[in-house]
């Protein structure tokens, strides 16, 4: 240990090295001694817990440009480059030693090739900078879930964001409760230009080491490729409960209250842009989590946490009558982060907002004008749509009491969540816990968003909404999921949503946005065995009495029988195609798929050819009900 104090005594001040003395971890000191030697930074800060700490790298994110203040107190805009706004997937790799298997579907590179890469982008990339430290958690403090972290980073942007989405650790790490497996994370921004974006997007790399937990990134600033400990340290997580016997996953985690003030929490799974924070902050309900779940098997119950402890929000379309619980936290005081929208005048502003946008302003793109257009052309948006904002979670009135419980909160249902145009209804209920792992989780299609940096528009699989980060076999992947789910005393029931519904002949969307309030309630109920529902060849719907009377509660509309017949009629031959697609997919890529999965997709094709026969190829739910229960 002394032996890496002694090599970075030269870069660090007394304090910073006093600081870094009084950890009494081997492995903390090497990662950083190791790092430092690699990026050769003139100086490295240790953050602490203190508010002197993290005051002054919130002034240093300031005093750096990376970020810059704006009108109301406490808030704060930055930019990524232009090609460098959002999860990169062609530049996100595995690092996989010979020998080992991933899965073909995901992005891999030889170990030895890509840490000499990966290496040779970081070396001296931190010359003339400060490589900041520091020490974070995943999951609440003295729990089982609880997983401590490391980052080393040349951005005080990153170092800023990860105090309002992560639980603080330097103490927990002074006391030595670190094991030898923590995970660590090493960024630089790499070269910045005048405006102190990343320079070089075409040297962008995010590698994930899983044999030394290990995630490198460099020449990248956005948020989810540079802030180690979101879907990176999920691949990490990914791995570690594979080992361990308990799940890490995409979800969000939400407090639902049904009759006499009883609360049923949902953790749900949907892929990026397709609604999982707005659920996860419905009015009238709590949030314990938006992004990523931590979920065991205690005594028998499911329970989970959330990892994080803030939101790194997509803010296209947040707006005062949609959202109003996060609208009030981004228009008054406190510390928020806004990034990649448009500025003018002192105010950040952004698509869907609800008001009319200014006709120039500073964006991502440095001086906006509408009108202006790309190398290509193209004209550009006042705003990214996958513009963001970073809060911490306990600044929302609704965030829940749980958060930061050590024993997590029991899960009463789990929800897979698609952006799907012409296939699943609005919400279904599974017939069993495989066929929901299966039907909406390991089948889960989606249309392809602004969130990743590929082509909008297109279909694709999106397992369980985890596909991007599995580090481990996807076939084992859902092997655990089943098995997981097997072992349960009290399994949660599982739920299909999908907020993205067409009409096939004209387009138009069959849900509102504020749909998903029912359908949650809906779910509440059905969890606790409150109300009945209809059997369809996909899972249970609603009925329309039900859901009548519940839309009548909560959002005061009449809801129509001609709404009920076009949101859950059974589109029985886009479900076939969409059972064959996956099945391809499945024998295309997954090798080592579960059987139970050709099984339980075989089930349900034979359910709807059975249908198919009965009714013709759109079936109404008004036709099933003489299977109601």
């Amino acid at each position: 240990m002394l032996q890496y104090l002694g090599t970075l005594k030269l870069r660090m001040s007394d304090e910073d090295y006093q600081k870094l003395a009084a950890i009494p971890v081997s492995r903390v000191h090497k990662f950083i001694a190791e790092s430092a030697e690699l990026c050769n930074p003139d100086r490295i800060f240790v953050c602490t817990d203190s508010k002197e700490d993290i005051a002054y790298i919130r002034h240093q994110a300031i005093e750096s440009g990376e970020e810059t203040p704006l009108a109301i107190p406490g808030h704060t805009y930055h930019f990524d480059g232009p090609q460098d706004q959002g999860r990169d997937r062609e530049a996100t790799k595995y690092l996989v030693p010979k020998g080992d298997y991933l899965d073909k579907a995901l992005n891999q590179i030889d170990r030895d090739e890509g840490l000499a890469e990966i290496r040779s982008l970081l070396r001296n990339s931190m010359k003339g900078r400060t490589m900041i430290v520091r020490f974070l958690h995943l999951g609440p403090l003295n729990s089982v879930f609880s997983i401590p972290c490391m980052e080393c980073t040349d951005s005080w942007y990153v170092a800023h964001s990860v105090d309002l989405l992560y639980r603080p650790a330097y103490e927990v790490f002074k006391r030595g409760d670190a094991p030898d497996d923590l995970f660590c994370v090493l960024h630089s921004v790499g070269k910045l230009n005048e405006r102190m974006i990343s320079a070089e997007p075409e040297k962008k790399r995010i590698y994930i080491d899983y044999i030394e937990n290990i995630v490198y990134s460099v020449n990248t600033q956005y948020g989810g490729n540079s802030i180690g400990f979101k879907k990176l340290a999920l691949r990490l997580a990914i791995r570690k409960a594979d080992k361990e016997g308990w799940l890490a996953e995409h979800m969000m985690i939400t407090g639902v209250y049904g009759p006499k003030g009883r609360k049923t929490y949902f953790a749900g799974a949907f892929p990026s842009a397709c609604g999982k924070t707005s659920t996860a902050m419905l009015p009238g309900n709590t949030i314990l989590a938006d992004d990523i779940a931590y979920l065991r098997n205690i005594d028998g119950v499911c329970r989970a946490v959330n990892a994080e402890a803030g939101i790194f929000g997509i803010i296209k379309d947040v707006n005062p009558v949609d959202d109003p619980l996060i609208w009030e936290v981004l228009t008054k005081p406190g510390e928020v982060i806004f990034s990649n929208v448009l500025i003018k005048d002192g105010k950040p502003y952004w698509l869907g907002m609800g008001c009319e946008l200014p006709k120039d302003g500073i964006n991502y793109t440095g001086y906006w004008w509408e009108g202006k257009k790309d190398e290509n052309g193209e004209e550009i948006p006042p705003m990214h749509k996958n513009a963001r904002y970073t809060v911490s979670l306990k600044a929302l009135k609704n965030c829940d009491p749980e958060l930061d419980n050590p024993l997590g909160v029991e899960l009463g249902g789990i929800i897979y969540g698609c952006r799907d145009a012409r296939g699943y209804v609005p919400v279904q209920q599974s017939f069993d816990w495989e066929h929901g792992i299966i039907a909406y989780g390991a089948a889960l299609e989606t249309e392809t968003t602004f969130a990743i940096t590929e082509e909008e528009g297109k279909y694709e699989i999106n397992i369980m909404s985890i596909q991007d980060f599995v580090s481990i076999p996807l076939g084992k992947y859902i092997r655990n999921n089943l098995e997981f789910g097997r072992r349960l005393k009290k399994k949660p029931l599982i739920f299909g949503v999908n907020y993205f519904l067409r009409d096939l002949k004209t387009g138009e969307f069959l849900n509102d946005r504020r749909d998903k309030q029912v359908w949650m309630k809906w779910m509440e109920l059905r969890v606790h065995s409150d109300i009945g529902a209809v059997k369809s060849p996909t899972g249970w719907i609603p009925k329309y009495e039900d859901l009548k009377k519940l839309f009548y509660e909560i959002r005061g509309i009449e809801y129509t029988e001609t709404d009920y017949v076009k949101q859950f009629t059974i589109r029985v031959r886009e479900n076939i195609a969409k059972i064959n697609r996956v099945e391809k997919f499945f024998k295309d890529n997954v090798p080592d798929a579960p059987r139970e999965l050709f099984q339980v997709l075989e089930e349900q094709r034979e359910r709807l050819i059975s249908v198919q026969k009965e009714f013709g190829n759109y079936v109404s739910p008004r036709d099933l009900e003489r299977d109601n229960f």
